[in-house]
This record gives C-alpha cells, structure tokens and sequence, in this order.
C-alpha cells in the first residue's frame, strides 16, 4: 500500500495514518511506485513514493490562480487603464473620484514649441497633482484671432477647464497701439467666454526677444521685456485676471547669467530650458507652491533644473500680489 503525504506541509506518512498530525490536513495518496519483474524484491526494497500525483494537482490549482489573476488585470486596464494609474506620466482625470485640474492653454508657438503644456503635465505629477491639458497654439496666432477662430469656443465649451492660459503673440504687448487696437480687446473678449464657462483665465507673460525689436525702438532684450511685463499686467489689472510671470523669472535666470541658454538659436523661440523654466512658473501660478526639489528635470542636468525651479518659485512666489495670485478657485 502506498505512503500518504500531507499537501499542506508536505509530510509523508504511513498509508494507515489519515490525517496530519502537524496541521490536521487529510493525507492524499501518493502513487504507488512500478515494480519490478522480481516483485518480491521490489516489495521487499520499495523505492520512495513519487510526489508528483500531488504536484501536478496543485500546480493545476495555481496555474487557475494566475488565470485568473490575468482575467482581472485585463478587466482592470479595461476600465482604468494604465496612464490613469500614473505608471508612465501624468494619469490625467480618467481615474473617477480624484481631485485634477484642467488646463487649455490658448496661445501660439511659444506654447507650442518643446510642448510646454506636456512639460507642464509632467512637472504637475513630479508634485502629486493630476493634470489634463489641451492647446490651441496655431504659430504667430494672436489673441484677436483666438477669438475669431471657432475651434475657441467649441474647445471652451467642450470641457469643464479649471485654468485656460492666455497668449498673445510675442510682440504684440510691447507696443501700446497694438494692445490698446487689438491685444486688449481680444483678451477682454476672452476672459469672458472663459469665465462663463465657469474657468478662471490666466495669462502668461511672456519673455522678450533676446536682442530686443531694436528697428521699433526696443533696442534690447531689457527694454523689450518692460514694454511685455507693462502690456500684460495692464490688461490683467482691467480685467482682474491673474498672471504667471514666466517673463520676469526669465529675466531674473537672465541677470544671473551670462550664458543662460534660454533662448534657440533665431533669438526668439525657447530652448528645453526656456520651456522647463516656464512649465515651473505655471506650476506655481496654478498650485500655490513652489517647484523646487521636484524630480522632473526633462532631462537637464539636475543643477539646471534646480536653478530654474528657483528662479520661478522666486518670482512667482515672492510677491503673489503683483501677480494678482494665489488662484483660489483650483
């Protein structure tokens, strides 16, 4: 008769034991080994039990274990898929009952180049906030055109946004017959369609040309700076709208370094670190709180991130009311 063994603490014991004395477990019967042509030698000198009448039966038990556990991972990524469980970027507001903000950002290829609103997703996320963006960033695009475009307000409507960022084209603050001619009407145009959607505009104050407009009478980056910052807090002053200062943190990066890398080569369109810059500005505009130690970088060196974090936290930070923030509806 065969030995019995214990599938629970695997003990093998006589074939007239029925239970385990070790966990109470009742005893399966092993196989019984083959014997050989001299049957009494076998019988006298039986080989060990084989075990694998037991194996096979619980490795049968866990392969439906694992098939199952595949039936709910797919059920799972059907209904949350895995960018909503942010195991890659930003999971975004799929994932029901979490708190997230979304941002349209209304502007042109300085929104555009390097993805500014997709870095900003990600420097979001790097501070534990779910993020769902979108763009309208047609290059040279400038706010009256925003306004006559009807992709505004169909996009407006279409999501209930937290923050929509208002851009004008990269001149136009600077002169005060454009702005006063073109610039403030559409943006006063703007903040209302946005504010009836129930969202909260929010500028963004762009950076000058490195060399300045010196054929309009703004020889240099600096004097081209001041006329941008004057334009854009002259209309978010008339309109109360808040602003995300990314020109002045510019400037600040600017005087602190000779060589800040800011600009690409035509002296106008942000680098990677122009961009990272200026996701970190928005980051403490719309959250409150400050970039730095974030472990984003984009894939700057962490020396370079970290002294662009700083300059936004300063700037942003620093004197909220100039900026007419906190943002307290997000």
């Amino acid at each position: 008769m065969p030995d019995k063994v214990c599938p629970r603490c695997w003990s093998w014991f006589p074939a007239t034991v029925t239970a385990c004395p070790n966990c109470g477990a009742g005893l399966a019967a092993a196989e019984a080994p083959a014997t050989t042509e001299a049957g009494a030698a076998g019988r006298a000198n039986p080989a060990r039990p084989r075990r694998h009448g037991v194996v096979g039966h619980l490795q049968r038990t866990w392969l439906r274990w694992c098939l199952l556990a595949a039936i709910v991972a797919l059920v799972a990524g059907a209904v949350f898929p895995l960018p909503q469980l942010g195991l890659w970027g930003n999971p975004g507001c799929g994932f029901p009952g979490t708190m997230c903000t979304r941002v349209l950002f209304i502007g042109n290829s300085y929104t555009a180049v390097n993805d500014l609103p997709d870095t900003f997703t990600d420097v979001a996320w790097a501070g534990g906030h779910r993020v769902e963006v979108a763009a309208l960033d047609p290059g040279g695009f400038t706010l009256a055109q925003h306004v006559s475009a009807s992709a505004t307000a169909t996009t407006l409507r279409a999501q209930r946004w937290s923050v929509v960022v208002l851009q004008d084209q990269s001149e136009m603050p600077a002169f005060e017959e454009d702005r006063s001619g073109e610039m403030d009407p559409a943006a006063t145009t703007l903040a209302g369609m946005i504010r009836s959607q129930g969202a909260q505009p929010l500028f963004y104050e762009t950076f000058a040309h490195e060399a300045g407009l010196p054929d309009d009478g703004l020889p240099d980056y600096t004097s081209m700076q001041a006329a941008i910052d004057a334009g854009y807090l002259g209309i978010a002053a008339q309109l109360d709208v808040p602003v995300a200062p990314v020109g002045d943190a510019w400037q600040m990066v600017v005087n602190e370094q000779p060589s800040p890398g800011l600009w690409q080569s035509d002296g106008s369109h942000p680098t990677a670190n122009g961009t990272y810059l200026a996701a970190c500005v928005f980051y403490a505009s719309i959250f409150d709180a400050s970039p730095v130690g974030l472990s984003f970088h984009d894939g700057l060196p962490d020396g370079e991130a970290r002294t662009l974090q700083k300059a936004a936290a300063a700037v942003v930070l620093g004197d909220q009311s100039k900026w007419g923030l906190p943002i307290r509806s997000t």
